[in-house]
């Protein structure tokens, strides 16, 4: 499948692998330097797309579970295009809650049926196995742009 730019899944992941090692750091977004989950996300995004469609507004640690609002996925839905749990496919962003009851706030990157790139707290940006405790956290899904 081509996205946005003729920008095809192979290169959305080509490029995400390029952050890994990258250190988590909340709110930043710089490849070597330091990010979070959306920091990373974003990152991507600039390299394989371009300039990012808006900015963030700053947010703590705990801003899903202030709010209680499906901020991430609302962002998500502007400039992404939402797909089925059962449609996902290397390329894809993956949204993640921690509990049932609460928004999601984590986002990864698949990069095949069972791995997955993300940033998380306390680690650096990791390859991973997108196994069933992930799947079982598994919110919503979208797909970059089509061109």
């Amino acid at each position: 499948m081509l996205f946005s730019m003729n920008i095809s899944a192979e290169h959305i992941i080509a490029e995400a692998r390029t952050w890994i090692g990258t250190p988590y750091r909340h709110q930043a977004s710089r490849k070597g330097a330091g990010c979070d989950c959306l920091g990373f996300l974003r990152g991507v995004w600039r390299e394989a797309i371009g300039d990012e469609p808006e900015l963030p507004p700053p947010y703590s640690a705990d801003w899903a579970e202030a709010s209680r609002a499906e901020t991430l996925a609302d962002a998500a839905r502007r400039h992404l295009t939402e797909i089925p749990l059962d449609a996902i496919a290397p390329g894809d962003v993956l949204l993640f809650r921690w509990r049932a009851h609460l928004p999601a706030k984590h986002c990864a990157i698949l990069v095949s049926d069972d791995r997955m790139i993300h940033a998380h707290d306390g680690a650096a940006v990791a390859e991973v196995y997108f196994a069933s405790w992930w799947k079982r956290r598994l919110a919503f899904a979208f797909r970059f742009p089509a061109s």
